[in-house]
This record gives structure tokens, sequence and C-alpha cells, in this order.
């Protein structure tokens, strides 16, 4: 088995790497920096979305299976749709169209809840929920997630799969949990109550147990899968966890959310603050009634993550 695994050097490609290397299994990683790798690694460059076909061609000649983890996240704050269309969507398809004709297994293309809802609201998330982004970086990631599908399909294929996922947690995560972790370790009392949201996480160990599920199952694929830890977790409970590693007091004020909103506004993080008190909860019972266990101590696994911070 030859795996194709792009952004191998990204927060959950990395993993990937690290995970199918210890099932023996033989890389192709295709990085925008090779460099980084050593002569032995089978780290080949990354094509541009508009290189041509015959570079996509080669990237994925002779492989067995593609895991797809390159992209633009929505922690680039000087993005422009462009660049998230380009990334996304547009280098998505070209690889999803050379994968399709001659790559002989399964197509694992990575893709966030962000291709499905807004940050801001409050839902209950499966395979089944009509897509509806809200931001650049959400309208890329399903667009994405058509091209690929679409690709396989025009070749009369149907081992690709989107894996949609939550915020992900582990060592170097980013986004609004790496500000929440910061936050949590100060001695300073925190406004928690007032955040009244839900939030399906899951673990970083845990994506790349779904990546390897999917790739190694015998059932047929579906086209969409969720993943999430169980149960989902209370914002406030996030925070607590959090200073528990880090060994800080709790602290935790009951503000009413009257008064954290304006001054939210005032500070420019309304969006952050909403994003915060709005509940989402992703179901990821598909995954799990074909075999994949997610992580169930979440809250644990947030406070071991400020603990060896700390350290």
């Amino acid at each position: 088995m030859k795996v194709l695994v792009t952004g191998p050097t990204g927060f959950i490609g990395r993993l990937v790497v690290h995970h199918l290397r210890q099932t023996g299994a033989e890389l192709r990683l295709a990085s925008r920096h090779p460099e980084r790798f050593g002569l032995g690694d089978g780290a080949v460059p990354m094509p541009n979305f508009d290189a041509p076909a015959a570079a996509f061609l080669a990237l994925t000649r002779d492989v067995t299976h593609v895991v797809h983890c390159a992209g633009l996240n929505n922690d680039q704050g000087d993005a422009t749709e462009a660049d998230y269309q380009a990334a996304n969507v547009e280098l998505s398809a070209r690889l999803a169209h050379a994968a399709a004709a001659q790559a002989s297994g399964r197509f694992i293309h990575l893709s966030s809840i962000r291709a499905v809802i807004g940050a801001r609201i409050s839902a209950t998330i499966d395979e089944n929920t009509p897509p509806a982004p809200q931001c650049a970086y959400g309208r890329s990631k399903r667009e994405g997630e058509i091209k690929v599908l679409d690709a396989y399909a025009s070749h009369g294929r149907s081992d690709a799969a989107v894996l949609r996922l939550p915020p992900v947690y582990g060592s170097g995560m980013k986004g609004n949990l790496a500000t929440l972790m910061r936050l949590a370790d100060t001695a300073l009392p925190l406004p928690t109550g007032a955040l009244t949201g839900i939030r399906s996480l899951m673990s970083c160990e845990a994506a790349v147990r779904a990546v390897s599920h999917l790739l190694g199952h015998s059932r047929s694929l579906r086209p969409i899968y969720v993943g999430a830890d169980v149960p989902p977790v209370a914002v406030e409970a996030i925070i607590a966890a959090f200073r528990r590693g880090f060994g800080r007091p709790m602290r935790l004020m009951t503000v009413p959310a009257g008064l954290m909103r304006p001054a939210a506004s005032v500070l420019g993080r309304q969006a952050f603050w909403d994003s915060l008190t709005a509940t989402q909860i992703c179901d990821p019972a598909l995954l799990i009634s074909q075999g994949w266990t997610p992580e169930a101590s979440t809250l644990e696994r947030l406070a071991e993550l400020a603990r060896l911070g700390k350290s």
C-alpha cells in the first residue's frame, strides 16, 4: 500500500504521516516545502493549483490511496476569497481528477463543519445537515467537497469521502481553542458564566484514527462523514479544564450576557464572543456505526494539553 499525503507538515497532516508510518505504509508526501524532509521521506513538491495536468498525474502515479490534508485554513487573517478558492477548491479538484484516473484505492478529503454552518449559528450537525456556509473559508471548503466527489463520480467511482471535522485540539492547535487556552492561563477572574455554548470538539488523535478507519474498513464509503468527540462539552467547562491543567485557580465569574456582549463589541471581539455562546453539536453516529471509536475524555485531554504546554 502506497499512500499520498498532502499537507504533511500541517497540524493534522503530520500526525497522519506518523500514524501511517507506524502501520508500515509506504508514503509519498506532497508539500510546498519538501526541503523540510529528509531524502528518505518520500517528499515531493506540491503542484500549484494552476499547474499542468501532467504534474498532478505524476503526483498520483503508482499510489494506492490519497489523504488530502492540504488547504488554506481560516486562521489566515489576510487570506482573500480568491486565495481560499485556489487552495481549497481548484487544487482539490485537480488532485481528485488525477487520483480518480489512476490511484487504485480511496481518496479521503479533510474538510470542516464550516462547510455546513457558520461559527455563530446554533445547530446539531450530521451528514444530512443542509450546507449553509457563512464565510469565505466555509464556502471554499464546501465547494472543494463538491469538486472532489464530482471528480470521482465523473470517473464512475464512489471511493472518495469527505471527513468534516469540528474544532480539533492538540499540540500546535490554532483558532478559538488556542485563544481560550491563552485566556485560561492567567490568575485573573474570567467572566465565563455567560458562555452558555456547548461545543463538539475532536482530539487530533481521534481525527487521525478516523482517517485510518476510512482508508481501511471493508464497507463501501459514504460521501460524507462527520467526526467528533463524545459527548460535547460546555465552553465554560473547556476553560475550567485548561485552568486545571495550568494549575490556575478557577475564579470563573457569572456575568450577565447582556453586559458581556456590548463589552466584546467595543473591544472588537463580538464575532469571537458570539462563537462562544453558540451551541454546535456534531453527531458522529455514522462513523461509530462503522466501527470507529470516538474520544470520550475530552476535558481530561484538554487539561493534559495545558499541563504539557506549561511544562
